[in-house]
Parts: C-alpha cells; structure tokens; sequence
C-alpha cells in the first residue's frame, strides 16, 4: 500500500542524509588539515552535526520507507525535540542581539564601539578569562590587524580616518579617538602625555601581538560582529523551522500511514 507521506519523508530524508556526507568530511578535514587552534576548535561540533544528521536521516528513512513503526516514532520524537530547541534559540538569539551599536565618529569613516552597550549575557562570556584567552588567540592568528596595516602601509592619517574598519579592526587595532594619540601607522601611534580617562588608552601597546585585543572596546567590537551573525543565523532558521515543520507534519502522516497497514496486517494477515 504506497502511501505518498511515507514517500515523501523518505526522498526529504535522502536529501538530509546526503547533505550530512559533506559537513561530516568537513569535520574530519578539519581535525586533521587545520592549522590553527581556531579552525580545530570547530571540527568537533562539525563532526557531530554530521553524524547526528545521518543518524537522524537514516532512521526516518528506515522508519518510512521499509514501514518501522517504532523508527518512526523515535524520528519524530527527535524532530519534535529538535524544532522547540531551534526555536528556543531563535528567540533567545534575537533577545540578546537587541541591545548594542557601534557610535559614528565625527568626521571619520569608522564606528566605535563601547562593551556596555551589549546584552548583559554575552558581556559576562567575554569577560571571562578563561574565554577571552581563547578569543584572543583566534583574533591575533586571523591577523586581522597585520591585514590592516598591510592594506594602509605609508598611507596618511586622513586616509586612515576616512577607511571604513570592521568593528575588529576598530576595537581591536587601534586606539579609541579619546586617547588623543598621534598617528604613525594603522597599527603604530605614539602615546600623549598624562593620564587617560578611558582604561583601554593605558592598555594599547604598539606590539603586534598586543595592540588593543585585551581592550574593551576589543570585546565590544568582536559581540558587533556575533550579533550579526547571530541575527542573520535566527534568520536562517525561521526559515529552518518551517522546514522543520513540514517534515514533522508529514512524518506524522506517515506514521498514521504506518499504523493503518500494522491495523491492516492483524485483521486480514497482510503484511506491508
């Protein structure tokens, strides 16, 4: 007895188990082929998001296709648990990328960012020791001020004022505008005299490993860019969800499916 929901959740499943091949050798690739810690940092998760994936496929392929009750029903169990969580991350994600912004400066083509200005919750991830260690590590191997100072080598500071930085480069390459100190290179500025106000004008340090990465307006500048991503990731997964929905929904038929025939089956001796 073909039933098209049982069909259907079946082709879905092949295409998610398909997809699982390529992020699963991803993650190998990574373990084996990454060169910093902050690209090894990302194979595990990698890796079982590929198996989980296949796993997930294979059983509601099993479950639908060859007609495994409990199969499906574990499937579904699985795809239930898995909508409410991305839709409990989903919310959560738009809920702590709601405060924060980088401050235009006057006459410059870059914004400054302050760490207050953020979710009290990832304030305290980056404010972690333990965290900021690791964070720091990525920033200084992704030299993503050695790419600055190389893109503005011998330019003028009016250049420089008129570059539009990411909030990496802004917080953590250069020194805030309210320390005053004056201009050498991208990466290289001479100190004022006396004190300054503002803890990070006390924490730059010329050194290129150094800089401003242990600044909070480093910290600052690297929560701009997770809220973006944050936001464009809870967007992805709206769309995610629907999907996720859909699938359910028609597994849900064909599990109704399932247990017609297993009904079927028992009364007349029929087996599907």
């Amino acid at each position: 007895m073909v039933r098209c929901s049982n069909n259907l959740v079946g082709v879905l499943n092949f295409i998610v188990f398909l997809l699982s091949i390529p992020i699963l050798a991803g993650g190998i690739w990574l373990s084996q082929k990454g060169s910093t810690e902050c690209e090894r940092f990302l194979d595990k998760p990698v890796i079982a998001l590929g198996v989980f994936l296949m796993v997930v496929a294979i059983v509601g392929l099993i479950g639908s296709c060859c007609r495994v009750t409990w199969l499906l029903w574990t499937y579904l169990l699985v795809m239930f648990l898995l909508i409410l969580l991305v839709f409990c991350f989903t919310i959560f994600a738009f809920v702590v990328t709601n405060k924060g912004a980088g401050e235009k400066v006057s006459e410059r083509g870059y914004k400054e960012y302050r760490l207050g200005d953020y979710s009290n919750w990832l304030q305290k991830r980056v404010n972690s020791d333990k965290n900021w260690r690791k964070i720091r590590s990525c920033l200084v191997e992704s030299k993503v001020c050695s790419k600055l100072e190389a893109k503005l080598i011998d330019e003028p500071v009016n250049k420089f004022y008129q570059e539009h930085l990411t909030a990496l480069q802004s917080g953590c390459c250069k020194p805030a505008e309210k320390c005053q100190f004056t201009y050498v290179s991208a990466t290289n500025w001479t100190k004022t005299a006396g004190t300054h106000p503002d803890p990070d004008c006390q924490t730059w340090d010329n050194a290129p490993n150094k800089l401003c990465f242990d600044c909070q307006s480093c910290k600052a500048g690297l929560l701009d860019n997770i809220k973006s991503a944050w936001k464009k990731v809870a967007v992805v997964n709206i769309i995610f969800l629907v999907f996720l929905i859909i699938v359910y929904s028609v597994g849900c038929c064909a599990l109704r499916n399932n247990k017609r025939d297993d009904s079927y089956g028992r009364t007349y001796g029929y087996k599907p």
